[in-house]
């Protein structure tokens, strides 16, 4: 069955000939793995962020994994995260059997509700069978062990609080992972997204400000955790080990070579890549302005630099998200709902006894959030076309 023609993609990636030319002239070396490439981008990253250490991956899933492994984090140790995000910033922890301790988000920016954590870590180090009830799963398939991490994301290009998470973890000795795979060049405070925790992760999928087809990238200042990073990418092989031997269990999580010459070639104009996001942005906040029943992203004003990823939505609470997203596809504009719980997922349900109203923010976002057609090389004729309809979809 053809896929359906859309009048306006629903995402396209920035690829010039410079990109195309760089992957080609990869090819024409003996070098497709472990080579040179990945060593570039993964500078290329240092320089672009001030971290110490860049560790290339194959997605933004695998750096997520091997940051939880590097951190010593397994079966039963609880971890403090958000119900709302892709599913991979909570998988990452099933996959090592940690619980993931949901907090619910903030009902502005869609980010960890710091003042919920602050008080979920409270409960849970005092060890108080009551208030730790509260904070965990109906049901948990292991017996919890300690608190010993968070895992925030920057939801949707925009940083969380990160000077009272930074405070949480610092006082109780915990570990930050940050989820930037949404927030490659997002600024808090005027601080780079993905150096605010031990370890910043980014992904580089198509739809993303960056990208190498499929791709991720670690970041840290802790060079330890930088040498089990690379160790654990590569079948577990620590510095020394010969081909064949293996210190670790590890996973081929490697980063190959042509998809990092894209990541250098495409890193050479970063921050050009995120003005012309930015600027499709501007167009929609000044056109959707017009338009009655629909709620525009929130940034914050401590978030100084915005990373669009998407652009989200947010419809009135009487309007049916998907039946106007069945009348925009009729009329020839892809939309998406993002995100869907992760705690009302199926395997959640099954696995944790997840229930509709455990996080009310989290659901209320969820139902009313539909992303719309967004690409760094979308024209202002293409954004006008998607809020024309939008609106002739509400009004009928």
């Amino acid at each position: 069955m053809a896929a359906k023609k859309y009048m306006v993609p629903m995402s396209s990636p920035d690829i010039s000939e410079d990109d195309r030319q760089a992957v080609f002239e990869t090819m024409q070396t003996r070098y497709l793995s472990i080579g040179p490439k990945i060593e570039a981008f993964e500078r290329s990253f240092r320089e672009f962020t001030g971290a110490a250490e860049a560790v290339g991956v194959n997605s933004g899933t695998s750096g997520l994994h091997l940051c939880v492994k590097a951190a010593g984090i397994s079966e039963g140790d609880l971890v403090i995260t958000t119900p709302f995000s892709f599913v991979s910033s909570t998988n990452v922890l099933l996959f090592e059997r940690a619980v993931p301790v949901f907090v619910d988000v903030d009902p502005m920016t869609g980010n960890l509700d710091v003042a919920q954590v602050k008080q979920a870590v409270e409960d849970i180090i005092s060890k108080d069978p009551g208030k730790l009830k509260k904070w965990l799963p109906k049901k948990i398939a292991v017996k919890t062990g300690p608190l010993k991490a968070i895992l925030s994301v920057d939801v949707f290009g925009q940083p969380a609080e990160y000077d009272q998470l930074q405070k949480i973890v610092s006082d109780h000795e915990l570990t930050l992972i940050e989820d930037s795979c949404e927030a490659l060049g997002a600024e808090y405070k005027h601080k780079k997204a993905g150096g605010f925790g031990d370890f910043g992760v980014f992904a580089f999928y198509p739809n993303k400000q960056v990208t190498t087809g499929e791709g991720g990238m670690v970041i840290t200042n802790n060079k330890e955790y930088a040498d089990m990073l690379r160790a654990l990418r590569n079948q577990g092989r620590a510095p020394g080990d010969t081909w064949l031997q293996h210190t670790y269990l590890g996973y081929n999580y490697r980063l190959d070579e042509l998809s990092a010459a894209l990541g250098i070639s495409q890193m050479k104009r970063v921050n050009k890549l995120l003005n012309d996001r930015q600027r499709v942005a501007d167009w929609y906040n000044a056109k959707l302005s017009q338009i009655n029943g629909v709620e525009k992203p929130f940034v914050t004003t401590d978030t100084t630099r915005m990373s669009w990823f998407v652009y989200v939505i947010r419809l009135d609470k009487q309007i049916d998200r998907d039946v106007l997203a069945n009348k925009l596809d009729i009329a020839g504009i892809p939309v998406r709902p993002y995100f869907l719980p992760i705690h009302l997922q199926p395997y959640m349900v099954d696995l944790f006894g997840y229930q509709s109203g455990d996080y009310p923010v989290t659901e209320d976002i969820g139902n009313r959030s539909i992303a719309l057609p967004f690409s760094g090389i979308m024209t202002e004729e293409q954004v006008d076309l998607v809020c024309e309809k939008l609106s002739e979809c509400l009004l009928n």
